[in-house]
């Protein structure tokens, strides 16, 4: 499976971080060391930015002025941090599509889940999406330019290589009904008939049916990737921004919110009924 090198420069700014706090040093005394020590250029402020992985490229420099700081002297230790840089500078696939997809920060991450658990409010699921559906909520969100609208749909379908991976991403996708009633009429049964058939052991659909009512969801959709190695994320998509949680204790709520929602929602087997009673 490839790496992400998105993931590699969180654990990066993590670990690096836990050196810092280790040795009980502030900013400002690594700081002054780095600049002590003439390795890079280093201003206020910098180390705040590696820290809370701010960065697009990390500095092979950088990061070894912090390891000789932090007295890391073992020769296996240095070259797995190396290693580490050194995967965190590559660029991923989503870079051919900066141009819809930003930093494609969220697909970088996505790459590399072990488990994605997700409940969407008005839409399906990007991952679970046909190409027909995902045309149609990008018009859907106010883009008139054919050209623009195609380059999306290509990137949209472009995450989906995930899916066909044998270590890819366990997947839990909850549905709310008002998703599945707001697809179109001309495309409503290919893209329910296939949220029936990309199902297997690994990646299940339920539906959160109108009849459930209020739940602790009704803020909005969320989604929750774990990983095998390093803390998992909140993810919440606004109009206008990308947020992403990974204090513990919000993630920890987000869980709870998720299992209550899990709850509610049809069964598996309830909800492929209630799909194919739509088609």
């Amino acid at each position: 499976m490839a790496k992400s090198p998105t993931l590699r420069r969180r654990r990066l700014s993590r670990r690096l971080r836990e050196l810092r706090e280790a040795k009980g040093y502030t900013s400002a005394h690594v700081t002054a060391e780095a600049k002590r020590l003439g390795k890079g250029r280093w201003s206020r402020g910098k180390l705040t930015r590696i820290e809370n992985n701010e960065w697009l490229r990390p500095s092979v420099t950088d990061v070894e002025a912090l390891l000789d700081i932090y007295e890391v002297t073992d020769p296996a230790e240095r070259e797995a941090y190396a290693r580490l840089t050194r995967e965190a500078r590559q660029a991923g696939w989503w870079v051919g599509y900066k141009d819809v997809l930003g930093a494609g920060t969220y697909v970088g991450l996505e790459l590399e889940a072990e488990r994605i658990r997700t409940y969407e409010a008005l839409v399906v699921p990007g991952l679970l999406q046909t190409e027909e559906y995902a045309r149609a909520i990008i018009r859907g969100h106010g883009v008139a330019d054919e050209s623009t609208v195609e380059r999306r749909v290509e990137a949209r379908m472009a995450r989906k290589q995930i899916l066909a991976l044998p270590s890819g991403p366990r997947i839990w996708a909850i549905i709310d009904e008002a998703a599945l009633r707001k697809i179109p009429d001309d495309i409503r049964e290919a893209q329910i008939r296939y949220l029936l058939d990309v199902q297997r052991p690994e990646l299940r659909v339920q539906v959160l049916p109108d009849s459930a009512g209020l739940h602790p969801a009704t803020a909005g959709s969320f989604s929750i990737l774990d990983f095998p190695e390093d803390p998992s994320v909140v993810y919440l998509e606004a109009v206008m921004s990308q947020l992403f949680y990974e204090d513990p204790v919000e993630i920890a709520h987000c869980e709870v919110v998720y299992d209550h929602v899990h709850a509610a929602a049809l069964s598996v087997p309830d909800s492929r009924v209630f799909l194919e009673t739509l088609i």
